[in-house]
């Protein structure tokens, strides 16, 4: 018979699957002996089973109900009876932590009768009937479906009429009232009544966290963040501990480290007489952890002991939520924290230096996308002038965009291509669309452990968090600063979100201290700590990496920083960006050209210069491989625009002037070469077929080249190789051609040319046939940006625009094919042609050179496929590096895959 619910004393941290990340963290607690409020979770079975069928499954109450019941006889208490109530708290818990995204019902048990035991047992009237009005609003906007905003407006409109501005200062007989006017709206809005049954609460309130789990924001931040939507959420219901109490309690967020920074030290924030919804949602500005020593020592003290044991226990950077309830301390939830990209290497490093973690699992903290971010620009400080405001620096980065003030705005902006930054007072897990949108967050209200400060930092977003010297007025569409300027929407906005600053208009940009270092092999001042945890991480990852990385560079510049940022050659050299500039002249003279003889001299023209570059390139790679890919595109792409042509001629003719002559073949060569579809047309291989010399020019460009670096006492190394290959004879007539003018090159020069020979697999077919095409190439290269068009039968420039956003949305994409590599489809062809390949020559070096050799989840692929090499932008060569490291690691025992 299949279990639904585990008390919290026999749960554990191995059992996230079955009890979610906070029930199994909250069992954990338990089991150390923390001072953790009792209680039990509803497993993620039950809640997958409620959403298959649309009821709860069978025996789960039964089973609830003897849980409350040992609740019940271990409190003395029963839940809400009238002189003193057991009171429950229902929060959600999936396996991963989803900040904000699902629902939580406090105060369960409360109705018009208890509440006055409460306001008696408790010795406060005011607590007991902020308790039940928080209780109705949760209970009326989360089970009952009624907008929130409403009860936001009823409770503003109390405290413009009563004069206050916190809610702390309404006295028990406003919040009676206000009770009152809650239930009436859910009575308006709904035609039903708030359920005076705490049975009837509590069960409702599960069913709603269960349905939460499908609920629009869950949904959008699962597709963000790449969790699986058939997890399902588990359901803790715990003993109500209470925060608002009185000056001698509280509510607070703490971090084991800073989770901005990764430094040591105790970060967090407390907000005095406050249940921890008040913290997290930013309505009242907190205090520092530190404050709550002066406040209250014993529980300071207390909070400092179990933080140490968890850091240690968990061996990770911990978050957690407590409550101090009249003097006692009580831990309410642990996980491990959501950091910053700069705190993940920096608390990697840390970890490992005082022995808590081996250096592979430090390695394994860490990520390419991380290492990514922390190599974006930052601003230049010394042109930022004076800031608007400062705030809670939450989550780093620089950022410029539009400032926009609720989040279907920033929707709409970023959707038609314009950089936005949200700015609201604080924010709440409805505004999770806009703030995926946007740039960055910032907000008036709320500190370091905000909900908006807690995602953004998840998601990597640039945030600033409690800018308190900002106005903001979301109604009016504008914030404004101390010294009265105002920002109106629309207007650009500069957010610092490492200083914590915000600036009127764009700011400068300047190069990151991780890219510093990886062009100068130096840090700088404050940046030197996270550089040195960088340059660890880097140098563990080439220490136990399999995979080569290597560079796509088409000039010595780009090859010469590849090598900088520790390329190991170059993957891909595109030998058309060569043609373009002022050599196009050459180009279009050999399209042109009517005759033999007028094709070869333009070949010719082009031969000395095609060679320079080669020996450039070849001079910054010494040593190292450059794979040089012979002319691939369409050869219209090297002649005029048809229409700009179409319309010189034209206009020439409406001055009464005879037309360019020049123009004129031109548009005639564009006309006849015009291909319905170019991409799938007469392009790579089959250029060199068909356009007699071209293959040749190439080669003797490149033979010459290799040879006038061995001359000059070079180790030049480099690989030719023929694109769009799709048939086994189509490389072999290609090839033969190559060995062909390598051995007259050789010969004129003296020297020996050693110039492996190979193909990119970038068409279903060469994929399918790799075994043949193998018998012809001494390497493959993968080139996936085609591989995935072909495959999926897709024109990249036409469908992203068209209607990847919707393929998104609904769920056919988890990620664009284009960004990281569909597994399934193009990775099975991969593997196909790796086993085909290899079967006939064991010896093959594979590699790929699309854009998925620089992501980190393809990188991962292609190691386990079995290549030897990525190839992907120089400046993603760093990321290539850490995630090959990170790809040697899985499955090895020290690992901690998380």
């Amino acid at each position: 018979m299949v279990r639904y619910v585990y008390d919290f004393t026999e749960g554990g941290r191995d059992m996230a699957d079955l009890l979610g990340g906070k029930g199994s963290n909250l069992a954990e607690m338990t089991r150390l002996g923390l001072p953790v409020p009792p209680g039990f979770t509803l497993t993620t079975e039950a809640c997958r089973a409620f959403l298959e069928t649309g009821s709860e499954p069978a025996g789960l109450w039964r089973e609830v109900s003897a849980h409350l019941a040992a609740l019940e006889a271990s409190a003395g208490r029963s839940l809400g009876q009238p002189d003193d109530p057991l009171l429950l708290s229902v929060r959600s818990g999936a396996k991963f932590s989803m900040p904000g995204m699902m629902e939580t019902i406090l105060d369960i048990g409360l109705n018009d009768d208890s509440v006055l035991g409460l306001a008696k047992v408790s010795g406060s009237e005011r607590f007991a009937w902020d308790s039940y009005r928080r209780l109705v609003q949760m209970f009326g906007s989360t089970v009952m479906g009624v907008d929130s905003s409403r009860f936001e407006r009823s409770l503003a409109l109390l405290k413009t009429l009563r004069g206050v501005q916190d809610d702390v200062r309404l006295t028990a007989s406003d919040l009676a009232e206000l009770v009152e006017t809650y239930k009436n709206l859910i009575h308006l809005e709904t035609g039903d009544h708030f359920p005076q049954s705490p049975a009837e609460q509590l069960r409702r309130a599960v069913m709603a966290v269960f349905e939460s789990w499908n609920g629009e924001r869950a949904r959008l931040y699962r597709r963000r963040e790449h969790i699986a939507d058939d997890l399902g959420t588990a359901v803790n219901v715990q003993r109500m501990v209470f925060g608002n109490l009185g000056s001698d309690s509280g509510s607070g967020v703490a971090f084991t480290r800073d989770p901005a920074t990764g430094r040591p030290g105790l970060y967090g924030d407390y907000l005095p007489d406050a249940q921890g919804e008040d913290v997290v949602a930013g309505i009242r500005n907190t205090v520092p952890l530190a404050e709550l020593e002066r406040l209250d020592a014993t529980s300071y003290d207390g909070l400092r002991t179990h933080m140490r044991t968890l850091e240690r226990h968990y061996r990770d950077l911990c978050d957690i939520e407590f409550t101090i309830e009249r003097g006692t301390l009580w831990m309410l939830q642990t996980r491990v924290g959501k950091r910053t990209a700069e705190a993940a290497f920096v608390l990697a490093a840390a970890l490992a230096d005082e022995g808590l973690i081996t250096p592979d699992e430090a390695l394994d903290r860490v990520s390419g996308d991380g290492l990514a971010r922390l190599m974006f620009p930052r601003f230049d400080t010394d042109s930022t002038g004076t800031a608007l405001a400062h705030g809670v620096p939450a989550s780093p980065g620089a950022a410029v965009g539009a400032a926009v003030f609720d989040s279907a705005q920033a929707v709409r902006r970023a959707a038609a291509g314009e950089k936005v930054v949200l700015v609201r007072q604080e924010t709440t897990p409805d505004d999770l669309p806009g703030m995926i949108a946007a740039q960055a967050v910032l907000t008036s209200r709320g500190g370091k452990t905000s909900h908006a400060a807690v995602v953004a930092r998840g998601m990597g977003k640039v945030c600033v968090c409690g800018a308190e010297e900002l106005t903001v007025d979301t109604e009016a569409r504008r914030f404004t600063a101390a010294d009265g300027t105002v920002i109106r929407e629309g207007t650009i906005v500069s957010v610092d979100g490492s200083a914590g600053a915000v600036y009127a208009g764009p700011v400068p940009l300047v190069d990151s201290a991780v890219i510093r270092y990886l062009e100068e092999g130096s840090g700088d001042g404050g940046s030197q700590y996270v550089v040195d945890a960088v340059a660890r991480a880097l140098a563990r990852a080439d220490t136990v990496r399999r995979l080569e990385v290597r560079a796509n560079a088409d000039t010595p510049e780009d090859a010469e920083r590849a090598r900088r940022f520790g390329a190991q050659g170059i993957g891909l050299c595109r030998t058309e960006h060569m043609f373009l500039g002022e050599r196009r002249e050459l180009v279009e003279q050999m399209i042109l050209a009517g005759t033999d003889a007028e094709r070869e001299k333009a070949l010719a023209d082009l031969l000395p210069l095609q060679r320079q570059d080669f020996v450039a390139i070849l001079e910054a790679m010494d040593g190292l491989p450059v794979t040089i890919r012979l002319l691939d595109p369409p050869l219209h792409e090297f002649l005029p625009d048809p229409t700009e042509l179409a319309v010189r001629i034209a206009s020439a003719q409406a001055r009464g002037e005879d037309p360019d002559a020049h123009d004129a073949e031109l548009l005639s060569a564009v006309n006849r070469m015009h291909e319905e579809n170019p991409m799938l047309g007469l392009r790579g291989v089959r250029l060199g077929l068909v356009v007699p010399g071209l293959v040749a020019m190439q080669v003797q460009a490149i033979g010459e080249a290799v040879g006038e670096r061995l001359l000059a006492g070079g180790t030049p190394k480099a690989e030719i190789m023929v694109p769009l290959v799709g048939d086994v004879r189509e490389l072999r007539l290609v090839r033969e051609e190559v060995q062909r003018v390598l051995a007259e090159v050789s010969r004129a020069a003296g020297v020996a040319l050693d110039c492996p020979i190979g193909t990119m697999i970038e068409l279903p077919r060469a994929a399918l046939t790799a075994g043949r095409i193998a018998e012809e190439a001494e390497f493959f290269s993968f080139g996936t940006n085609d591989l995935t068009q072909t495959t999926w039968g897709f024109s990249r420039d036409d469908v992203e625009a068209e209607f990847f956003s919707a393929y998104l949305d609904k769920g056919v994409f988890s990620t664009s094919p284009f960004e990281t590599l569909d597994r399934e489809g193009v990775g099975r062809l991969v593997g196909i042609a790796v086993a085909e390949g290899r079967a006939v020559r064991p010896d093959l070096r594979i590699g790929v050179c699309g854009e998925h050799g620089g992501d980190p989840d393809s990188v991962h692929f292609f190691h386990t496929a079995g290549l030897d090499y990525v190839s992907c932008s120089p400046f993603r060569v760093p990321v290539a590096r850490l995630e090959a490291g990170r790809a040697a690691l899985e499955g090895t025992e020290g690992s901690d895959s998380r």
